[in-house]
């Protein structure tokens, strides 16, 4: 006979009521659930962490948090990698952080304009920015081209000048293979989620997709196969955020591999930094990987420099401002490898937090996209995410040797104005599609702001439309869950 508690019945000193064996309270019977901690009221921090996670708006502050923090230390870095060399040349101290300060300004502007922006505008988007990053590309490569066969050491016809990745407009620098990353992103995305289920077929992935994104591997690795073979991870998230069958991604992958292998074959030719007639310098960067950066020689200079580096720093590092290779022994210690300065300064420690901050970015950036139910804004997420990640994986790859080097900067941290605008430009629009995740628009609708709050900082995002119950759902002929009116 099985015994039963009576409701309001107290238990005694040696029984009774969940005192029994599996029941106790103290948690050391056999049958004690794992959240269970031997005192009442207390929580394990794994169940914090998650009930954290959980609040409607986790998405949107771990992504301020991440690229903030990640910002503010790239502002750090680049002062500490520039200032001596500013000082020596200009004898200013703050000449270049001055100018990287005021890009991460404009920067963060655009972060604020993309963040108010709604989805529609986002697709709307995607052809003129795409379109601009085209034809500059065309107007950067058509200057380079027209230098080397005039034998001219300048690259200028009138206000325009082409300087290998940049293309300077009078007083304006930019850099178009930065802003065709961002038109990647938007106008892909679009295709992509208009052509839903078709496109496991392939003729829908050659009308528009391949053409378009073909040319635009051509134009930009002609002068930078980094920043390609950034695009390439970019077109791949966007394919596996789609859906996309395995074998497509089988066919890729080779054709891929032959349109790298071409861009490096053409480096003879004059494609890039390379010269007609010398030494193929891509393809004795992706040959001298494989040798001891000691015995290489100069191919393996900036390497074996950056193992320096990364030597001198130990695990706390040398301290902040203390580097000793940016007293130009490591090139570029501003941007390509401004990771070796930051692990010469900060240590084992600095790197382990930032390469934390990163994936903390990667983690928000996938969850927005599993959140969201719209496919262009799930699209957009999954691809802004797999080119911020990829690129700082590969720069930082570079830097300490796992991975040829490829000229990449490190997102936030590098020294770049295109690049930073670009990339504040992409977190706002994550932020944007933070906010319009349905337990996120629902708070924020709960419980308005101020009406000047919204003006200054962003508008509410639209509500979620409600799911209408499926036809073989067992709850829809409940009484129970009907309502009145509705």
């Amino acid at each position: 006979m099985t015994s039963t508690s009576v409701p309001g019945k107290r238990a005694g000193p040696g029984g009774g009521a969940g005192s029994g064996p599996g029941t106790g309270r103290s948690g050391s019977g056999p049958g004690a659930g794992p959240a269970e901690t031997g005192r009442p009221g207390t929580t394990s921090r794994l169940d914090l962490l998650r009930g954290l996670l959980a609040r409607p708006m986790a998405s949107y502050y771990l992504l301020l948090f991440s690229a903030g923090l990640l910002l503010l230390i790239g502002l750090t870095m680049v002062f500490s990698a520039t200032s001596v060399k500013a000082y020596a040349t200009d004898g200013n101290t703050f000449a270049a952080i001055s100018k990287q300060v005021a890009f991460a300004f404009i920067g963060l502007v655009a972060f604020w304009a993309f963040q108010r922006l709604p989805a529609r505008t986002f697709r709307d988007l995607g052809v003129p920015v795409l379109g601009a990053a085209l034809v500059l590309l065309v107007i950067l490569d058509a200057l380079l081209a027209w230098a080397k066969l005039r034998n001219l050491e300048v690259a200028k016809i009138g206000p325009l000048e082409a300087n290998l990745l940049w293309l300077h407009i009078g007083p304006i620098q930019v850099q178009p293979s930065e802003l065709a990353k961002l038109g990647l992103v938007l106008w892909g995305a679009n295709v992509i989620a208009q052509k839903g289920a078709a496109l496991g077929w392939w003729r829908e992935l050659l009308n528009p997709l391949f053409p378009v994104v073909g040319l635009l591997f051509v134009l930009v690795g002609y002068n930078d196969l980094g920043t390609m073979l950034c695009l390439l991870a970019i077109v791949v998230g966007l394919l596996w955020a789609a859906g996309v069958r395995k074998r497509i991604f089988a066919t890729l992958s080779v054709l891929g591999l032959a349109g790298v292998g071409l861009l490096i074959a053409v480096a003879s030719l004059g494609a890039g930094s390379g010269e007609k007639d010398a030494e193929n310098y891509r393809l004795l960067r992706l040959t001298s990987f494989f040798r001891t950066p000691a015995d290489c020689g100069d191919p393996c200079y900036q390497a074996l420099q950056a193992r320096y580096a990364i030597d001198n720093g130990g695990w706390f590092g040398a301290g902040l401002g203390k580097s000793v290779m940016k007293w130009n022994w490591l090139p570029a210690a501003d941007n390509d490898f401004i990771f070796a300065v930051l692990a010469e300064e900060l240590g084992v420690v600095g790197c382990i937090v930032v390469l934390a901050l990163f994936a903390v970015l990667a983690y928000t950036g996938f969850r927005i996209a599993r959140r969201i139910g719209d496919p262009f804004r799930r699209l957009v997420a999954a691809a802004i995410t797999t080119w911020l990640v990829s690129q700082a994986v590969i720069n930082v790859g570079g830097v300490v040797g796992l991975l040829p080097i490829t000229g990449l900067p490190l997102p936030f941290i590098s020294d770049g104005g295109s690049a930073l605008v670009v990339t504040l430009a992409a977190i706002g629009v994550l932020a944007s599609f933070a906010r319009a995740e349905p337990d996120a628009a629902r708070a924020l609708h709960a419980r308005p702001p101020a009406r000047w709050v919204r003006l200054v900082w962003a508008p509410l995002p639209p509500l979620p439309a409600r799911r209408r119950r499926s036809e073989d759902d067992p709850r829809r002929d409940d009484p129970r869950t009907r309502r009145v009116g509705r």
